[in-house]
């Protein structure tokens, strides 16, 4: 199959991560991909943006700068029929982003199936973080992708339920949540092993990977390093950088934390399992409600005792005492008292990281599963010339 794949990322984040194993994943399988997107920042490592859209944004009113991201459509357009015209796709597949609509152009004008990924309600998510200057031009571009695309893919159902509210049909709307590469976690250390690169030999290491920002709660984490609760072994290990690293630094000097807690920045993509290989407990203290975090699947990957929400989209992959310890988000202190409990409880937490290390295969939680749904849904839309037919369980999650 020839699959045309756009996106409109340029920064190299988990989002990228994502894009660069689907788009791995389904030449594995055998199937030609022609990409179309920005060219990355040269030198550009994980973490990395774009600077010069982050100072436009910063300086333009937000409806100047909304309307700029309407106006790239018909530039991105440009870009996908050329590629279309030489390629002859027989799908397109695409990840949303918002006032994105060139893909739904290409989809009218040359009649080629359309999948479209969608990681978040990006009008919801603008509107909450940094708000919009345009509010009714986000909804109506959204909801004209979502209802444009002959299948949506969201990554959890929760989401999946903001796209039905837009008016898409349940038949055309299939779940796909995030994976993992396991060949990419296959080489991780042991747990020995990783504590003793740190210096750690002995502790009992929580962890945290991601893009750190304020609401993710890592300042509970060192609150809790500080109480008597926490053992004095314990050791607190956040993997990556964010906007709330200065701060957390500034909290655990102030806390007088010194060695227990260690922060180490940005790190290439290929040396993350061998830091999270270090975990004792593997760290989700918030998360946005309809999101599938990267990182879960790379605890599960590991085989991690994971602490996390209670809350719908987690409980979608979680189960509490059997692959996770899950706690209520809306309870004072609940998060600390579960840190607590996993980390007097050496069987508890024996149990739940068994429970996890199981996870990953028996939910088919992996890029290359992932590539294969897509392949059989974009296998009954060239089928079908763009009708969709309802989706069996055999094509989602």
């Amino acid at each position: 199959m020839k699959i045309l794949y756009h996106h409109r990322t340029a920064s190299k984040d988990g989002q990228a991560v994502h894009i660069e194993e689907m788009i791995t994943a389904l030449r594995e399988l055998g199937h030609e991909v022609m990409v179309v997107a920005p060219q990355a920042p040269t030198g550009a490592g994980m973490g990395g943006e774009v600077g010069w859209v982050q100072q436009l944004r910063a300086r333009l009113p937000k409806a100047v700068y909304e309307i700029l991201e309407l106006a790239y459509s018909a530039l991105a357009y440009v870009r996908l029929a050329r590629a279309a015209k030489a390629f002859a796709p027989d799908v397109i597949y695409e990840r949303y982003y918002l006032f994105l609509l060139a893909c739904l152009m290409l989809k009218r004008r040359r009649r080629i199936p359309l999948l479209l990924e969608v990681n978040a309600p990006l009008v919801d998510e603008r509107m909450r973080f940094g708000g919009l200057g345009l509010p009714w031009l986000a909804r109506w571009a959204e909801g004209l992708a979502w209802r444009g695309a002959d299948v949506v893919l969201p990554v959890t159902q929760v989401l999946g339920g903001h796209v039905s509210q837009r008016g898409v049909p349940a038949e055309r709307i299939v779940v796909i949540p995030n994976g993992i590469n396991e060949a990419h976690f296959s080489a991780a250390p042991t747990i020995a092993a990783a504590k003793a690169a740190l210096g750690w030999d002995g502790a009992l290491v929580l962890g945290f990977t991601g893009f750190v920002r304020d609401w993710h709660g890592v300042d509970r984490v060192l609150h809790w390093m500080a109480s008597t609760d926490a053992p004095a072994n314990a050791r607190l290990l956040v993997v990556g950088d964010g906007p709330a690293r200065a701060d957390l630094e500034a909290l655990a000097l102030e806390l007088q934390l010194g060695e227990r807690v260690r922060f180490t920045g940005v790190i290439d993509r290929e040396h993350v399992p061998a830091h999270v290989a270090a975990f004792d407990i593997a760290l989700q203290p918030a998360v946005v409600p309809y999101a599938s975090p990267l990182k879960l699947f790379e605890y599960l990957a590991l085989g991690k005792a994971i602490v996390a929400p209670r809350q719908p989209n987690i409980e979608e992959v979680l189960s509490d005492g059997s692959n996770a310890l899950l706690f209520d988000a809306a309870a004072p202190g609940a998060f600390e008292a579960a840190l607590t409990r996993l980390c007097a409880d050496a069987a508890l937490r024996e149990r739940i990281a068994a429970g996890s290390a199981a996870t990953i295969t028996r939910m088919g939680l992996t890029w290359r599963g992932n590539a294969q749904r897509v392949v059989v849904l974009a296998g009954r839309l060239r089928a079908q010339d763009g009708a969709v037919a309802a989706p069996t369980p055999s094509a989602s999650r």
